[in-house]
């Protein structure tokens, strides 16, 4: 009860953040004590039941205003030295108060939200009031100590400023930024915010969103006072009392509705209890208890639930985390051998570098000296096949002048045989004849000083020539003397002749000499040319191997610079894993708080579940089985497992399975319908025929 004076006071003095509809609607407390007389005049048998609430509700109270009452004390009230110190403490606990007075707000809240979402069973619209008071709530929670900025409009205090810090802070929220910026029927901060908290609701993330806000406190000493409540421990309950309604459902429709111009009004109608007639108290006073206590049973079930998800969660993350350690040591042990396969590859590519670069400069050498030297030997080798050559063509030339003076001679030793029968009666044609001869003979001359000048280029066999011309020229003088004396001359021409003859026949056979041994040098010279030409295909083939062995080169440089490039991205990936890392550390942070707060709410959860279970034995002879105990259906004696699921009897407290409770009765604990055995429901149906007879 001094839970509820201390924020009637508090709403009174604030009608900025607070307006109280229905206040005739709030008892007294000598309204509440005559209430209960009557009620345990009525009905005796509910008051246990009422004086387990009173206690329960007392107890909270007690220690609300005990806490209240010693953070005063410790923390914020001190010693009056002055007026102003007086005034700064009387400032502090009145924000202390109002902190007090919201977080307590927000609990009743969330806590009918949930119980109601529950109940309906189905997704929640804007429409729904529990709905429409959180935000409203919330709103005020947000706007508690906010700084008010001057523009050049005016004065402006509106929660959507810190609320456009959570787009910066996680880039999960840059989805609901960019959809309220693009509302056009939103023209203020107010209306701006308001559809941010649908969306984020929506979304199940507006625990996760504040609890980011919460965490850059420096960012939000921009917007909040020192002693707001989103600056202060009580922020963080808030927070994690959100996390709760994650198990919520809602489908908000943002079009068409005016959230500019809605009034945050507090309707505390919903969060006190209708006084009616003094023949419907009891059965009030008993519904909203097994209301209460479906629901605890129902909280408690889901934060089981949530607590056996969340150690799933952190035993796979922290399953997760071995394995990314050992990938982090498997990576690191990578990298380092990576890293001396780098070094020794570097280390090989630098010698094999240095020695590809010395072979290559000595085959540059090489091959240099080597075309010199091919250069010059095929300059030498063209100049002596083009003097062979000419040789070859006046040798063949001298060969026909010397083939047509054999037929001259012969035709001379025809004519002179004729001239021989015929002396006496042709001596003037012999004459004549022999002035041809003469004649002849000087062309000759002139053809042997041609063969002398050519056979001193030819080396042995020019030698030869001027021999045979030399002796030649002799005979030919011979002739001359012979041709004096015409009688004597005839019988010498005739030995002449055959000398000739045999001159003839040997000139004939150093010739054909001198032609083999010139074909003998061009065999030689071709075979030289087929040599160098292999020496040539030899070079060209070594210049194609050492232009493989560079592009092998340069093939092996692309390949470490490809594992250079790897190496940078097993870099980044490392760097990645330690963010992800740091992020999943995060949030098994996240997580060990909220395990935490769910373990603080379960102990509440089961303290009052323990009230219950006494106001139960008080109301029923028959105790509650747990799930713990049972492994067997108690009727069919079946076990259980994940495909046949425990069921409590509403009646008994036994655990069946689903075939053996599949009854539903109404009972006169329960408002509603609800599960029973088989053999209560015989039981009960007994009962009411016998009742009805």
């Amino acid at each position: 009860m001094a839970e509820g004076e201390s924020c009637t006071a508090s709403a009174a003095e604030i009608k900025d953040d607070f307006e109280i509809i229905d206040k005739k609607q709030i008892p007294d407390t000598t309204e509440l004590k005559n209430e209960e007389k009557e009620k345990t005049e009525e009905a005796r048998w509910s008051v246990p039941i009422l004086s387990l609430a009173k206690k329960a509700s007392e107890n909270l109270a007690l220690s609300y205003g005990n806490a209240l009452k010693s953070a005063s004390l410790v923390g914020f009230i001190s010693k009056p030295v002055s007026n102003d110190s007086t005034a700064k403490t009387s400032a502090r606990y009145h924000a202390m108060e109002e902190r007090a007075n919201l977080m307590n707000m927000m609990k009743l809240s969330i806590k009918i939200l949930i119980q109601s979402a529950l109940s309906l069973g189905r997704t929640l619209d804007s429409d729904f009031p529990p709905l429409q008071q959180f935000f409203v709530v919330l709103e005020h929670c947000l706007k508690h100590g906010l700084k008010v900025k001057k523009t050049f409009i005016g004065q402006n205090k509106s929660f959507f400023g810190p609320l456009e810090l959570v787009e910066k802070l996680c880039p999960e929220a840059s989805d609901i930024a960019t959809s309220v910026k693009n509302l056009p029927e939103l023209k203020t901060a107010v209306g701006r915010g308001r559809a941010w908290l649908y969306l984020a609701l929506m979304q199940k993330k507006l625990a996760d969103y504040l609890k980011v806000l919460l965490d850059h406190k420096h960012l939000l000493s921009e917007f909040y006072e020192p002693d707001a409540l989103m600056m202060e421990e009580e922020g963080a309950v808030i927070v994690g009392l959100l996390v709760g309604l994650n198990v919520i459902d809602a489908n908000l429709c943002l079009k068409g509705e005016d959230l500019d111009s809605q009034v945050g009004v507090i309707d505390f109608s919903l969060y006190l209890k209708e006084t009616q007639d003094s023949d419907g108290k009891q059965d009030g006073g008993i519904t909203a208890v097994l209301d209460q206590k479906h629901y605890v049973e129902e909280l408690n079930r889901h934060l089981s639930c949530t607590v056996a998800d969340l150690q799933n969660k952190i035993d796979c993350l922290e399953k997760t985390n071995s394995k990314l350690q050992e990938e982090l040591a498997a990576a690191t042990d990578r990298i380092g051998s990576l890293q001396e396969e780098q070094q020794q590859l570097k280390q090989q590519n630098e010698l094999i570098r240095e020695r590809s670069e010395k072979s290559v400069e000595v085959t540059k050498e090489d091959t240099k000296v080597e075309l010199d030297t091919y250069k010059q030997s095929r300059q030498g080798l063209d100049e002596m096949y083009s003097d062979v050559w000419k040789q070859l063509k006046e040798e063949k030339k001298i060969r026909l002048e010397l083939e047509k003076e054999l037929e001259l001679q012969i035709g001379m030793k025809t004519e002179m045989e004729i001239a021989m029968k015929l002396l006496e009666k042709d001596t003037h044609e012999k004459q004549d004849t022999l002035v041809a001869l003469r004649q002849q003979l000087e062309e000759v001359k002139a053809i042997n000083l041609q063969m002398f000048h050519k056979s001193q280029n030819a080396e042995c066999s020019l030698q030869q020539k001027t021999e045979a011309i030399s002796s030649f020229e002799g005979k030919t003088n011979e002739m001359m003397s012979s041709m004096k004396q015409m009688e004597e001359r005839l019988q010498h021409a005739e030995k002449a002749r055959q000398a000739a003859e045999e001159r003839c026949n040997k000139m004939k056979q150093e010739l054909a000499g001198r032609l083999d041994t010139c074909r003998q040098q061009m065999s030689q010279l071709d075979s030289k040319c087929s040599t160098l030409e292999k020496e040539l295909k030899s070079e060209k083939e070594q210049r194609q191997t050492l232009q493989r062995e560079l592009h092998q080169e340069k093939d092996a440089t692309t390949l470490l610079k490809t594992e250079l490039q790897q190496m940078e991205g097993l870099k980044k990936e490392l760097r990645k894993l330690q963010d992800e890392k740091q992020q999943l550390e995060k949030v098994c942070e996240e997580q060990e708080q909220a395990l935490q707060e769910m373990g603080l709410h379960l102990s509440q959860s089961k303290l009052k579940m323990e009230d219950i279970k006494e106001v139960n034995k008080a109301l029923k002879g028959h105790t509650w089985l747990k799930d713990d105990e049972a492994t067997h259906c108690k009727q069919c004696e079946k076990e259980f497992s994940i495909s046949r699921r425990k069921h409590h009897c509403r009646n008994c407290g036994d655990i069946f399975c689903n075939t053996c409770s599949s009854n539903e009765l109404a009972l006169p604990s329960y408002p509603k319908p609800v599960r029973v055995c088989d053999t209560c429901h015989t039981l009960l149906l007994q009962r009411c025929s016998s009742n009805s007879s």
